[in-house]
Parts: structure tokens; C-alpha cells; sequence
């Protein structure tokens, strides 16, 4: 119980120094836990505070405050003493990172403390149980006369048999004593018979010696063994032995215990009974190992005489499956008192005859994951995994049917085979016709194993793999690591004062620039991204030997299946060796670096890469290789490939591939794939229309059958994907821009000026917006046929032709922003005011009017009531907002227009 307190007291002086050490947030420490610390004596309290390396007088000072909280010193605290308890805990850290889970063996055994060790009344008796005082004979007759006896021993060990008188039986055992009565009972009562058994037993008086947990004399019952006697003292101590406890009588050893013959062997005949007047000792503990590593029970273990280190192994259970006992270590010290390794074979007579010393550490080491004579099939099959190698087995044998053994989207054109080469693991890669191989076993693709090959199937498409439990996978994996990058981080030590200091400074520069801006923001999402994939690389690298991967590869792309490939043909490449690999681009449905396979060409590489796109050009392509003449121009030579003579089987032109070719795949000339335009609003056929090359919009029209008579041309509007990529590369462009002149501002004025939640707002919204990509045109000229209005066509284009509207649009800074109805007689003042009248952000001079085409017409450019700029249906006026209101920040009107003119073309397209 003392014990207990002194360790929560302890623990609460802790939590103390680290408020008083660590002050920048109060902590409260309430009165009670003050009250608590300072009922330790002051010698104690002295203690405390000289292993946390705090000054002693700062204990005058905390009490003092032990009411209220614990404010920070006004002078910093300089304690080289906490300096020195860091730079011995990183010491320390590192030797007992092996040893912090290993505790010695069977003491635990006590820790579960009876109550009593009374036997209960039914117990039998055993035959040599030497009678004493106190001891309660039951002793029934029977046969003339039927009675009933309870006799006890008296103090001289004599029982008072009523009929017989006083009988003598100390020192006899109950057998023998059985033996009397009967004797005498059958000569002394002619006609009677006796059955005689155990009554209550006999108290005795021991005492417990040594190393146990609570030594003293105590009173246990007289059927108590030496077993017993150590849990009524609490247990052994851990420098108390197991091995050695003895019992002695009278001052002379009657016995020996080893509790390791009771916990490892179930053997208790060495569990010395007790007699009155015992004393069970328990000498210190002598030599001890410890074994750790790949056993059944790693701890450690007391030796007694000459232990081999395969009674080690049998004392920590044996080892386990996935245990290499050839390669296992014995750390001890040697005569200079220096640590040595000592490299013990346990697979060897040698190793296992050799002898144990106090103090040495086995260590048996693990085999490795990685499967022995073995072939791995992996990517779009069935049933990936690890399977058995037998000699001759060829691929057939392993992946016997397309159809059961291969998933749906299996690409069967082509496969890989990776194989090992040498003992230091390097690779090659086999490349062969997966369809071929299954469906004609005779053929040369149905390549022939040896063990340990990799079988790697990619899929036909990678975009329609359902990828959701290869994504749960990952999260996993990932918050595992953010798990164990916290549970580090917990177990540093507490910070110096200076090294304190030096974080928060640190933290407020990180708080200022985000007060500045977000790119700092941005920047840790970005690593954050660079973090999980780099975590995902790193994973995929072992997925050779990754159980749990390999269950999952069919939903691996073939760059993910490949990427750990592509890095060991990388590493394994030096001055005599290129690096094995080769690459293609263009035209083919997997671009990308690709292994170069045993004895590959050029039909192999457009095999692995998912063979050629329809798009691609047949008469032409361009290998390029790295030139092996020094003095050849830029070191690199072009070699024209004819893909169509390939195609037919033509063997000039399918030029076997060196390291780190490049194999380019030309497009066809002109080549679209299906460009469509669309057309909808009110055109006499709206819908979708294939374009070719070239094409015009009149065109097009034309083919639409023209105009509705509905249709209002000069609202018009023309959307072009490409625009729309443009215009949204310009707003984020912008966003930055803004945001930089916003952080400017924030960090070199002082004085009134925009606030940050406002000017948020402003950046949410224009991060909301998105582009439009439209393009004024002139859609009634068009129409016409007008030449110089017309324009070529893209794909993605959508034109749309609105019904004529009647009515004109204002937004921006009036009271009331709204649509009126077309009048041809109202001045733009008028509408102004039908909208309530601007407000007092608003910025007059800048005022501008959206025509319904696109069209932008600017105050200072004409007159409102010329014939040719007064206002018409469809348009809106925009009514900006008042840089100086935002402080003068130069990009507010670009903001504020991108804004509205977005607004005014989603309008007119019926999305908003």
C-alpha cells in the first residue's frame, strides 16, 4: 500500500514539474493533490524533486501557489540537470527498446493472493500425515454397540478413548495411528468394530524468510506446503530466486523447492510439506539469461547448474515456426567486462550443447517473409496468391481455363513472368502470350517454371476496376502511420526550457503566415498528398512479399504492378550492366516505362503497353536509342519502324530492343476522334452533330435546318471548351494574385483597411465561380452566311439560340438587384432606379452593360441614347463594386467582373 501511494505521489509530482517546467498554458493543480505531495516527509519530497532535475527551492515556491494555478516564472528556469536527464533517456532509450517487454519468469505466478489456505472438510487426508496437537480423530463404532467419538490430540499427543483410555499418538502418522485404534479396539471390546477418520486438522506456526514481498512469521494449516507458505507472504520479490527456496527444520535444511519444476513441468514433488516451527528462506536469485526472439515464451531465466542453451530453448517453450535457430546470437561479457556476440548455430549438436552463462542474452532471429521453391501469381486472376512448384510445371498447369481462372477483364494478349537469376536476387523479366499459352499447351508461349517465379496478369482496361477494397487498404495503412507517428511523438521527452522557447516561436511565425494567406496552407497540403504517395510507393515496392497486396493486385493498374519491377531492373543496373528497361509513348493504350524482357522486340513492348490505339499511324514510327559510338551526334540514333510490315509478320521491321529504347507511336494525320458539336435552343433540329476538319458553323446550321421563328440571334450564346480551360486557368490565376496583394498588404500597412473575414469571402466566392469558355459571335451574320462572322468549329462546342427575352437585367451595387421588362423608352437612369438606385459601395464611373451576345459596351465609349448602343433585350447592366471600399486593391475590379460577366452567361444559358 505504501508503495502504491509513494508511485501516485510520484506520478503527481511529475504532472507538478510539468507545469512548472512547460508554462505555456496554466495548469491547474488542485489543493487536495498539494495537500497529498506535502504529507511525504521533506526527505522524501527532497528526492522527488532532485530525480525530475527541478530545483529544491521551487518547492517553497509551489506550495505557495498550490491554491490557485501555477503562473510561469518571471525569469526563465535554468536546470542543466533536466538537460542531462535528456541526453541520458536517448541513451538509455536505444538499450532498452529490446528489453522493455521481456520480465523475468514466474512471478507472476503470485500475484493472485488467496485469502485462506484452509483445506475444506472433504479434502482427504493423506496416509502419511503425522498426527500433532490439535489434530480431531472421528472414530465410529460399530457391532454390539453403535457409537460415535470426535477425539482431539492433546498437547503430550494423547487422545482420551472413552473406553480404552488415554491413547499415545504423537510423532504416529495417520496410518499407523488408524492401525492402533484398530488393534486395540478389536483386542480391548470383544463384538466392536472401529472406522476411524480425520477430523478438523491442526493449525502450525512458520515463518517466511528472504526475498519474499511480505517476509514475517505466519499461521497456515498443517496440510501447507512450501508453494503455499510463498503466497501467504505475497509472492517472491524479482531479486528473489525461484529456483533455490529452501525449508528448514531445527536449523537444518530439510528440502528444496524449484518453482520451475511446478510452472514447466507440472512436477510438485518437490513442494516440501510444512511442520510447525519451519522457516521456508528464499535466497537472492542467481545467474540469469535472457531469451527473446522468435520463442514460444521469451523472458528471463534463472539457471541453477550447467544449462545449455538447449535448456533455454525448452524453458522459453521452444521455438516457433518462423524461427532461423541457425542464425541465432548470444550476447554475454567477456573477461575484460565488455559486451561480445557470440553467433550460436541451434540447428547443431555444437550449438546446442553450449554452455549458458549468467548474464547472456540468446536472441533467436526470424526467417524472412518470402516463400522457399514457390510460384506467386498475381494481377487479373482469380485466385491470387502463393502455390506450390513442382519440376516441369509450365503455365498451363497453374492457370488451366481463360474463363475460370482469369478475371473478366484479363488482359490475355500478354503476361510476365518474373524470375530471379542469381543468389543476389537480381531479376530478369519473360514476356509470353497469355491466350496462347492456355489454349495451345504445346505451343513455345506456354513457358516452362522454376520455383520462386512471379506470374503477373495485367487487366484490359484499368479505369473500370472497381478499386474500393484496394482504397480501404490504403486508408489503413495510412492511419496506421499517422497512429504511429503520434505514439512517437508521445514518447519524446519533456522539452528544455530553451528548446520550449524555440518551438513556440516557431509556431507563432506558422500562425502569422497564415494570417498572411493560405499558401503556406496550400504548400502542407501538397506535402501532406507527396506524404500518402510516397507511403503508397513505398508499399507497392514490397508487394512481392506483401500478403495482403498480392490478395488485392487484381485491382492494381499495370503501373502499380510494375513499379516495384521497374525499380529492382533500376537498382540492380552498373557500369557492365544497363538498366533493363524500355519505353513508349503515344499511340498505344498504356504509355509508360516497361521492363525489357528476355530476348523482347518491338511487338513486345506494344503488347505490354496494351496495344495500339486505333488512331495510331501504321506506316510510321520512331524508335529512339541511346547510340553506343561516343562520338555518334548528341549521342542518340532514330530508327524508322514500318508498324504496318510489323503488324503482317514482317521480322526486318520488329527490331529487337536494347536498354532504354523509346518507342514512339505516331498519330494519325488529321485524326479526331468522333468531334461533336451541340447545338440546342431554338434551332429547327437541336441535337448532336459529328463535325470533320475544317467545318464551319454556318455549316453546321445549315445542317440544323437554320433558325426557329422564335429565335433571338443576338442573344447567342457560344461556349468552347478550350476557352473554358483557358478562363479558369485565368482565375486561379487571379485568386493567387489576389490573395499575394491581400497578404502584401496585411504585412506592410498599418490603418484602416479591408477586414480578413471580408476579403474571404470575396476569394470564396471567386473560387466558387466556374469558367464558361464563351466566345461573342455574331450569330445572325452567321446565318447569313457572312464569311468574315463565321467560325471553324471544335469538338465540344455548344451553341445555343435563346427565345427572344423581353427584358433587361441589373446586378451588382444597387439596392435592389433584379430583371425589369424591356422598354425602348427607358434610359439606363431608369432602370437604375427601378432597382432602388445604387448603393453606397457602388462605383458609378465604372458602370458597363453585358449585351446579350457577350458583348461588353463601356460608359465612357458612347452615348445610352445613340440608335446604336441604346439598351436591348437580354441585356444587363452591371453595376461594380467601389475599389477604394476594398482599400484600393488593384485586382478587385477583375474579381468583381469575373464574377458578374460569369453570372450574366450562365443566365443566359438557363443554369442559374
Amino acid at each position: 500500500m505504501k508503495h502504491n501511494l509513494t508511485s501516485y505521489l510520484s506520478r503527481l509530482w511529475a504532472f507538478v514539474v510539468l507545469a512548472v517546467a512547460i508554462p505555456a498554458a496554466a495548469v491547474n493543480v488542485t489543493p487536495q493533490m498539494m495537500e497529498q505531495f506535502q504529507n511525504l516527509p521533506p526527505s522524501q519530497q527532497q528526492a522527488l524533486a532532485q530525480q525530475y532535475g527541478i530545483d529544491p527551492s521551487m518547492l517553497q515556491q509551489m506550495q505557495t501557489q498550490s491554491t490557485g494555478q501555477i503562473q510561469q516564472p518571471n525569469q526563465p528556469l535554468v536546470n542543466p540537470v533536466w538537460n542531462q536527464q535528456n541526453e541520458q533517456f536517448e541513451a538509455e532509450k536505444a538499450e532498452d527498446e529490446l528489453t522493455e517487454e521481456l520480465k523475468p519468469f514466474g512471478y507472476e505466478l503470485f500475484e493472485g493472493v488467496p485469502t485462506t489456505f484452509a483445506p475444506v472438510t472433504d479434502v482427504p487426508v493423506p496416509q502419511d500425515y503425522r498426527l500433532g496437537p490439535g489434530d480431531t480423530l472421528v472414530v465410529q463404532l460399530f457391532g454390539k454397540d453403535n457409537r460415535d467419538y470426535r477425539l482431539q490430540v492433546d498437547r503430550q499427543g494423547v487422545i482420551q478413548f472413552p473406553e480404552l483410555g488415554p491413547i499415545n499418538l504423537s510423532g504416529l502418522s495417520f496410518e499407523d495411528a488408524k492401525a492402533l485404534l484398530v488393534e486395540r479396539v478389536s483386542r480391548q471390546m470383544i463384538g466392536q468394530s472401529v472406522y476411524v477418520s480425520m477430523g478438523e486438522l491442526r493449525s502450525i506456526r512458520i515463518f517466511v524468510a528472504g526475498d519474499a514481498n511480505n517476509p514475517g512469521s505466519y499461521t497456515v494449516s498443517s496440510l501447507s506446503s512450501a508453494s503455499q507458505a510463498l503466497f501467504v507472504a505475497g509472492g517472491i520479490k524479482e531479486i528473489g530466486s525461484l529456483r533455490n527456496i529452501q525449508v528448514k527444520r531445527a536449523g537444518k535444511l530439510v528440502g528444496h523447492f524449484d518453482v520451475y519444476d511446478l510452472l514447466m513441468r507440472g512436477d510438485a514433488s518437490g513442494d516440501v510439506p510444512l511442520q510447525s516451527g519451519d522457516v521456508v528462506f528464499i535466497p537472492p536469485v542467481g545467474a540469469t539469461v535472457a531469451v527473446e526472439g522468435d520463442v514460444r515464451r521469451p523472458a528471463i531465466y534463472e539457471l541453477v547448474g550447467n544449462e545449455t542453451m538447449s535448456d533455454l530453448v525448452s524453458m522459453a517453450g521452444g521455438l516457433k515456426p518462423g524461427a532461423y535457430p541457425k542464425a541465432s546470437v548470444v550476447e554475454r561479457f567477456n573477461s575484460a567486462y565488455r559486451k561480445q556476440a557470440v553467433n550460436v548455430d541451434l540447428t547443431s549438436q555444437s550449438g546446442l550443447k553450449a554452455q549458458a552463462k549468467d548474464g547472456d542474452r540468446l536472441l533467436v532471429r526470424s526467417t524472412n517473409e518470402r516463400f522457399d521453391e514457390t510460384i506467386t501469381i498475381m494481377g487479373a486472376v482469380s485466385r491470387p496468391g502463393v502455390y506450390q512448384w513442382q519440376q516441369g510445371q509450365r503455365v498451363s498447369d497453374l492457370l488451366p481455363s481463360l474463363r475460370s481462372d482469369l478475371r473478366s477483364q484479363a488482359f490475355v494478349d500478354y503476361a510476365l513472368i518474373i524470375r530471379e537469376v542469381n543468389f543476389r536476387g537480381d531479376i530478369e523479366v519473360l514476356g509470353f502470350n497469355l491466350a496462347e499459352a492456355i489454349g495451345q499447351p504445346n505451343s513455345k508461349e506456354n513457358l516452362t517454371l522454376q520455383g520462386d517465379d512471379v506470374l503477373m496478369v495485367f487487366n484490359q482496361r484499368d479505369d473500370v476496376v472497381d478499386r474500393r477494397e484496394l482504397a480501404k487498404f490504403f486508408n489503413k495503412v495510412q492511419e496506421d502511420q499517422e497512429l504511429l507517428n503520434k505514439s512517437k511523438q508521445q514518447e519524446l521527452p519533456l522539452l528544455s526550457q530553451q528548446q520550449y522557447l524555440l518551438q513556440n516561436q516557431s509556431n507563432n511565425a506558422v500562425a502569422r503566415t497564415e494570417i498572411a494567406g493560405v499558401a503556406l496552407n496550400e504548400e502542407e497540403v501538397q506535402k501532406d498528398q507527396e506524404e500518402i504517395e510516397e507511403l503508397r510507393s513505398k508499399l507497392l515496392l514490397t508487394l512481392f512479399d506483401n500478403p495482403a497486396l498480392i490478395k488485392l493486385s487484381p485491382q492494381l493498374t499495370r503501373e502499380e504492378l510494375l513499379l516495384g519491377v521497374i525499380a529492382k531492373l533500376e537498382n540492380q543496373a552498373d557500369y557492365s550492366n544497363s538498366s533493363q528497361v524500355v519505353g513508349v509513348v503515344g499511340e498505344v493504350y498504356f504509355p509508360g516505362v516497361y521492363p525489357l524482357v528476355k530476348n523482347g522486340h518491338i511487338d513486345d513492348l506494344i503488347a505490354m503497353a496494351g496495344g495500339l490505339k486505333e488512331s495510331a499511324f501504321l506506316l510510321q514510327a520512331e524508335l529512339t536509342r541511346s547510340s553506343s559510338n561516343a562520338y555518334a551526334q548528341g549521342g542518340t540514333e532514330h530508327i524508322q519502324v514500318a508498324l504496318e510490315a510489323l503488324l503482317k509478320g514482317h521480322n526486318e521491321s520488329n527490331y529487337a530492343l536494347q536498354s532504354k529504347d523509346r518507342l514512339n507511336i505516331f498519330s494519325q494525320p488529321d485524326w479526331q476522334e468522333n468531334p461533336t458539336i451541340e447545338l440546342k435552343g431554338e434551332v429547327r433540329f437541336p441535337g448532336v452533330y459529328s463535325i470533320q476538319k475544317g467545318e464551319t458553323l454556318y455549316e453546321v446550321l445549315a445542317r440544323a435546318g437554320g433558325f426557329t421563328d422564335y429565335a433571338y440571334p443576338f442573344g447567342a450564346v457560344f461556349t468552347r471548351e478550350s476557352m473554358r480551360k483557358q478562363e479558369q486557368l485565368e482565375m486561379r490565376r487571379v485568386t493567387e494574385r489576389l490573395r499575394k496583394e491581400l497578404a502584401n498588404r496585411l504585412l506592410s500597412e498599418s490603418g484602416n483597411f479591408a477586414s480578413v473575414s471580408d476579403t474571404q469571402v470575396m476569394l470564396a466566392e471567386l473560387e466558387k465561380v466556374e469558367a464558361v469558355g464563351r466566345l461573342v459571335i455574331d450569330a445572325k451574320s452567321i446565318e447569313q452566311n457572312n464569311k468574315k462572322a463565321d467560325i471553324v468549329v471544335e469538338n465540344g462546342d455548344l451553341l445555343y439560340i435563346p427565345p427572344k427575352r423581353e427584358i433587361v437585367a441589373v446586378m451588382g451595387e444597387v439596392q435592389h438587384p433584379t430583371s425589369h421588362r424591356f422598354d425602348a423608352s427607358m434610359s439606363l437612369d431608369d432602370y437604375l432606379r427601378m432597382s432602388g438606385g445604387q448603393t453606397e459601395r457602388a462605383d458609378s464611373g465604372r458602370m458597363y452593360i453585358v449585351r446579350a451576345d457577350g458583348s461588353v459596351v463601356l460608359p465612357e465609349r458612347s452615348y445610352w441614347f445613340d440608335s446604336e448602343q441604346q439598351l436591348k433585350p437580354g441585356d444587363t447592366i452591371i453595376v461594380p463594386l467601389e475599389t477604394n471600399y476594398k482599400d484600393g486593391l488593384t485586382l478587385w475590379s477583375q474579381v468583381t467582373s469575373i464574377i458578374y460577366n460569369t453570372a450574366v452567361a450562365l443566365s443566359a444559358l438557363n443554369i442559374l
